[in-house]
């Protein structure tokens, strides 16, 4: 069971090293960064834990407001290009190399635990969700952004997975991080005053939907590793290519700028004291 679990966890690395993650975070997505760390009221003096942090979108947002911040992730790749936007801004933190589902750290180590669009990619959902509810502290403030699976990122996992290699035993998919039911189910009564709103984020990074398409497939690890997988098909490339352009199209706001929807779920919560 152990072998298996390096492999799945090796393997979820070399995804997220595929491409350019951290110029995605920059290009497509920063404003979430922000929103988060707004959103879970992070203030100077906090300690902070940003799990599945990536480049830092999030971490290093808090890090700036003063608070002690330590970003974890599976991929030291992120965590370099982190370092070094980091280091461009001004920010200090800590980067950790770190698996969200068996955590280095302390039961109840820091006051606010988050995660932007990370820890929705560990494969176990429940054992993620239970080791970012122990190292937070009693009364401590967990704050999670996820991408929803009605939403556009959600619907672009379900259109690729026809076409990704089988995930790993047991993995759950990403977006269910995005149902409240979900999410409310994983963390149970170890947390009170839950705050969770639907939001959507208007993404006019691209001209057109196949400009989308192109990026995902040069940039985002998980899109690049499923037309890795179909390389050899080329019948199921064109299938997988119209299914995107597609899916752009279904989730045009409007052409002038041409500009995305893409739905996500801003959920806040307090961990109790038992």
């Amino acid at each position: 069971m152990g072998e298996m679990n390096d492999k799945v966890k090796a393997g979820h690395r070399k995804t997220w090293a595929l491409g350019d993650y951290p110029a995605l975070a920059t290009d497509v997505i920063p404003e979430l960064g922000r929103v988060i760390v707004q959103a879970s009221g992070v203030t100077s003096g906090d300690r902070v834990l940003d799990i599945a942090a990536g480049s830092g979108n999030a971490a290093i947002n808090a890090a700036l407001t003063g608070a002690d911040v330590v970003a974890s992730d599976l991929t030291p790749e992120l965590l370099e290009a982190g370092r070094e936007e980091a280091a461009r801004r001004g920010a200090h933190l800590e980067w950790r190399e770190a698996d969200a589902e068996a955590l280095p750290f302390g039961d109840g180590e820091f006051d606010v635990v988050l995660s932007c669009v990370g820890i929705m990619f560990a494969p176990h959902h429940q054992a993620a969700a239970d080791e970012l509810i122990r190292v937070c502290r009693p009364g401590g403030t967990i704050s999670l952004l996820n991408w929803t699976p009605e939403g556009f990122i959600g619907q672009m996992f379900a259109a690729m997975r026809p076409y990704a290699p089988p995930p790993p035993p047991g993995a759950q998919p990403p977006p269910l991080w995005g149902d409240p039911g979900h999410v409310q189910n994983l963390l149970g009564d170890r947390v009170t005053d839950i705050t969770i709103e639907r939001r959507m984020l208007h993404v006019d990074a691209f001209g057109k939907p196949e400009d989308f398409r192109e990026y995902f497939k040069a940039y985002y690890g998980p899109t690049i590793a499923t037309y890795r997988h179909i390389a050899e098909e080329p019948e199921k490339v064109l299938a997988l290519d119209q299914a995107l352009t597609t899916l752009a199209q279904n989730h045009t706001q409007s052409t002038s700028p041409y500009t995305l929807n893409w739905e996500y779920l801003l959920l806040t919560a307090r961990r109790t004291s038992n």
